[in-house]
């Protein structure tokens, strides 16, 4: 076996450097900065780990002023973060929900009080039951989401392996029909945060004023304050000019959220830091429409209490009034502090989260403010990374070294010797394991792979006792890594 060990050496080395050379990439914040240097530079100061960030958009408002700045790079190409790059915002944008419904019980279209049945009447479930307040402050009882069905489960589980948008094609009338599968659970009248919520009441305020929810956003918010650059992506088609591209932290690209009926929770909404800012400002100060909605109503937890789409925490001796954004590729925060009027909006265009940043430039001390967490634990992200990346290599060496073997056990195993490092790369956490140890997959990949292309002449096709099975076998096993490696990598 000296010969054949000795080419599957070779094989293994050569793989292993060209895998070097595709190894994944961790994004991480560059020195690039635009817009006003003093802001920039304290924006980096409140960077903890650059790790993890690729680029942020950044503004500050003191005693009136909005400074504005952008840090890194907006793309993979380089591009850098300007003070204007429209960022995906997420949730940020479940404040302009929560803003509609204040503007609208002031002009004596709705009360809080009512029932969503008597400004939606197109719902007919126990959810018509439940008051527009509950919705704005997430105390319904209705879940975060709706995963009612195997579809629904399905569409989350993909999106959330394969970078993808877990919201593609939900409608309106996808959303009243959550609404009317959905009865309020035991935690109805406590604070459950609810992406379903948020979506049912803003379509349920738009049907009350007979518009779509963006149209009804841009008369009653968008435009009084002049925000022009927040704009609503139903498809890729709309998407922004000069956007940030979302990626995860481990370096993966990210499908952008777009989709309607889910408008009213985050999904598709994008914006600056400037614009950002200047719905802060107004809203500290009391003259944007709807204002009073970050005024805190009910209770959360023993530090935070929720208005409507706003909430308010205490760090030590400072309120600030906050809400933040998550989708696929992107984190946001807005915050405020009434009692000084200083605000601050951090956008980044990865999943790292920017909260942290946010809270250091308001003052809050680092060790209050936290650092980001991940959405796995470290250890778990770690894992997958290394395990994927080598399970197929080792597995397929194994069988090319067994005495007894055939070529349909050798195509099986050198399927998954294919998708397992394709699948660690795009699903590891390589924030956590050095990016060079992926090569190890490809080289066992290789070495495992010459060493079967080295015996393949002498094997017989098929050598189990019963053959069928040994073909269903190996048929579904390649169809299997075909399958995973098409939605994973999409």
């Amino acid at each position: 076996m000296r010969k054949p060990t000795a080419v599957a050496l070779v094989a293994g080395i050569l793989a292993g450097l060209a895998g070097l050379a595709a190894q994944p990439r961790e994004p991480r914040l560059t020195a690039s900065t635009t817009g006003d240097a003093d802001l920039a530079a304290s924006a980096s100061a409140a960077v903890a780990d650059r790790d993890g960030y690729r680029g942020l958009a950044v503004a500050s408002i003191d005693d009136g002023q909005i400074r504005t700045a952008g840090l890194g790079d907006r793309d993979r190409d380089g591009a850098p973060v300007e003070p204007g790059t429209p960022f995906e915002i997420g949730s940020v944008s479940k404040v302009f929900t929560g803003m509609l419904l204040s503007r609208q019980a002031e002009a004596g279209a709705v009360r809080p009080e009512d029932t969503l049945g008597t400004i939606w009447p197109a719902v007919e479930g126990p959810a018509r039951e439940v008051t527009l307040a509950e919705l704005a402050s997430h105390r319904s009882g209705l879940p975060r989401l709706d995963l009612g069905s195997v579809g629904g489960w399905v569409r989350v589980l993909r999106a959330n392996v394969a970078a993808g948008n877990p919201y593609a094609g939900l409608d309106t009338d996808r959303v009243r029909a959550a609404a009317d599968a959905h009865a309020p659970g035991d935690g109805r009248g406590s604070v459950g945060y609810s992406n379903l919520g948020s979506a049912v009441l803003g379509q349920a305020l738009a049907a009350e004023a007979g518009l779509d929810f963006p149209e009804l956003v841009d008369r009653d918010l968008l435009t009084p304050l002049g925000l022009t650059a927040t704009v609503h992506a139903a498809d890729t088609d709309a998407l922004p000019a000069g956007r940030a591209h979302g990626a995860r932290g481990n370096g993966r690209v990210a499908d952008p959220w777009t989709g309607t009926g889910y408008a009213p929770a985050g999904i598709g909404y994008w914006s600056t830091a400037e614009d950002l800012a200047r719905l802060l400002a107004a809203t500290a100060a009391g003259t944007a429409p709807g204002a009073d909605a970050r005024d805190p109503r009910f209770d959360d937890d023993e530090r935070t209490r929720i208005g409507y789409g706003w909430f308010t925490t205490r760090y030590g001796d400072q309120e600030i009034t906050w809400h933040n954004g998550a989708t696929g590729g992107f984190s946001s925060y807005v915050g405020f502090d009434r009692a000084t009027g200083r605000g601050v909006v951090v956008l980044g265009n990865t999943d790292k989260r920017v909260e942290p940043i946010g809270l250091r430039l308001l003052g809050v001390p680092p060790d209050q403010a936290g650092s980001p967490t991940p959405a796995l634990p470290v250890w778990a992200g770690a894992g997958v990374a290394l395990l994927f990346t080598v399970i197929g290599g080792l597995s397929l060496l194994g069988v090319a070294y067994r005495p007894a073997l055939d070529r349909l056990t050798v195509l099986s195993a050198g399927a998954w010797a294919v998708a397992y490092p394709a699948l660690g790369r795009a699903l590891g956490d390589w924030s956590a394991v050095p990016g060079w140890l992926w090569a190890v997959g490809p080289a066992l990949s290789a070495a495992g792979a010459a060493l079967a292309a080295y015996r393949w002449r002498g094997l017989p096709t098929n050598r189990a006792a019963v053959p069928w099975r040994r073909v269903v076998v190996t048929v579904a096993s390649l169809v299997g890594a075909v399958v995973a490696v098409v939605v994973v990598l999409g």
